[in-house]
């Protein structure tokens, strides 16, 4: 019975585990700063993209289209949620940072989550020629209040091309 119960323990010891490393935590401590603006453009919006689906370095390739179209990717990596279609995660859905990123994935659905730190989340899944289209996104968008919550660090990070055991 003893070995039962510790065997028990070790399982979920590890499972919490690799749940834990598996889960790009949301930040709590960076939160954003609310700056005067009028039209928010893509160089203004901090962007992880997480790769949910079965297509090995998707994300990769998801995060150079968003560089090239002038966004800050922060973090490139996978969810543990199996993803179908795009989802864009942000504070909330009317959030112009939100709307901007969602602007590139029209198959896409918006999240709001809530979080106090301004960036976005992409998760995506399938790769399909209707998840990213070439033309039909917004280059900037209108700030109605005039302030956007903009993330306090805008550093950039190019997604690595160096091959890993990951599908990002």
């Amino acid at each position: 019975m003893t070995l039962f119960v510790l065997l028990v323990a070790l399982g979920y010891g590890a499972w919490w585990g690799y749940k834990a490393v598996l889960t790009v935590p949301i930040s709590t401590v960076n939160a954003c700063v609310s700056q005067p603006v009028t039209q928010l453009t893509p160089d203004q919006v901090t962007v992880r993209v997480l790769n949910g689906g079965d297509v090995k370095g998707y994300a990769t390739e998801v995060a150079k289209v968003l560089k090239a179209r002038g966004y800050n990717i922060s973090v490139v990596s996978n969810t543990n949620e199996t993803i179908t279609t795009p989802i864009i995660v942000g504070a909330t859905a009317d959030s112009p940072a939100v709307k901007l990123v969602a602007s590139n994935f029209p198959e896409g659905t918006i999240r709001p989550d809530n979080r106090n730190d301004g960036t976005v989340d992409v998760l995506i899944g399938a790769k399909t020629d209707k998840t990213l289209p070439t033309t039909g996104f917004a280059t900037s968008i209108a700030v109605p209040n005039g302030k956007a919550c903009l993330p306090k660090s805008q550093g950039s990070t190019t997604p690595s091309t160096t091959p890993s055991a990951s599908k990002t």
